[in-house]
């Protein structure tokens, strides 16, 4: 890793998601491993989860460690106190600060000042380690990652972000159709299209869902609202009507194409009813995925694994 926290896909190499990809695939296959006994993690979460949190903290648990958990009202980021003051406070009392924020700035902020490792655990900019986990459940399914082709069909949010950046690290090609107006940033695109020149992945814009999905072998989806945006969303589904995933969509993929979506999902919006039951679907798998990816992340930045998982290397 570039640094000592994961706040962006960016802050990886390739040569570490493929690292992490393997250790997951060994935690999956050894359970439980006290490698981080006696050390404690940090959750502060502005917004709910399930995944995120429950992963989280089974995840340290199941390497030997613990777990605090902090909600928005306890911590007051920035109003009840400040970013720094809580950075410094905690960087005396825990080894990582995992964080879910609204806005990715109080991320920076938070990394800028903590000693010890910040994890994004989704910001209003990115995802990390849904991508990540997501990137495992494709390797598990498909067995390879490069020249495959991903494509996400909706608004180019966070998770759209992480997934662009984290396929184009790898080699995998990604198609992306969105609305005008809900593209990817132009920042995160710029990015990916440098590491694509150098991984060979291809990377394609379109507002025609159709295009898109075309041959693919990753279909992938999210929500057309997410937390924050309630005030929009009545729009959002008259803007997005057309980019609903449903069986006639999903038929122009490949025959062995895989359906992906990070959950929670509106059944009925952004993915037609009963598409998320049919055999193509994974996303329990990618949902169970994310422990194991959590797994093999917290125990590299703790240093659990300074030594290689024993009949594995």
């Amino acid at each position: 890793m570039k640094g000592k926290d994961l706040l962006s896909i960016s802050d990886l190499e390739s040569e570490d998601i493929s690292s992490l990809i393997s250790d997951a695939v060994d935690m999956k296959a050894q359970g439980q491993l006290a490698l981080l006994g006696g050390k404690t993690l940090a959750l502060i979460f502005e917004k709910p989860s399930l995944r995120t949190r429950v992963s989280f903290e089974v995840a340290m648990r199941q390497l030997g460690g613990q777990t605090i958990y902090l909600s928005s009202a306890e911590v007051g980021l920035g109003e009840r106190e400040s970013l720094s003051d809580i950075a410094r406070v905690l960087s005396r009392y825990v080894d990582a600060i995992v964080a879910r924020t609204f806005s990715h700035q109080t991320l920076e902020v938070l990394a800028s000042y903590a000693d010890v490792p910040v994890i994004n655990a989704l910001s209003d900019l990115e995802h990390p380690c849904q991508a990540l986990a997501d990137l495992f459940t494709i390797y598990e399914k498909k067995g390879e990652l490069q020249g495959l082709t991903l494509a996400f069909i909706g608004d180019g949010n966070n998770v759209a972000h992480s997934l662009l950046l984290a396929a184009s690290l790898t080699g995998m090609n990604f198609r992306i159709a969105c609305p005008p107006g809900y593209r990817v940033q132009e920042r995160i695109l710029h990015l990916a299209q440098g590491y694509a020149l150098g991984s060979g992945a291809e990377i394609f814009c379109a507002e025609e869902p159709r295009l898109a999905v075309n041959g693919a072998d990753v279909v992938y989806t999210d929500v057309w609202t997410s937390m924050g945006q309630e005030a929009e969303a009545d729009q959002r589904r008259r803007v997005f009507a057309s980019y609903q995933v449903n069986s006639e969509l999903l038929s122009l993929a490949k025959d062995d194409a895989i359906l992906m979506h990070p959950l929670p999902a509106h059944r009925g919006e952004e993915v037609a009813e009963g598409i998320l039951d049919s055999p193509q679907s994974v996303v329990f798998d990618q949902a169970e995925n994310r422990l194991y990816l959590q797994k093999a992340l917290l125990a590299t930045m703790l240093g659990g694994l300074e030594i290689p998982l024993a009949g594995y290397r």
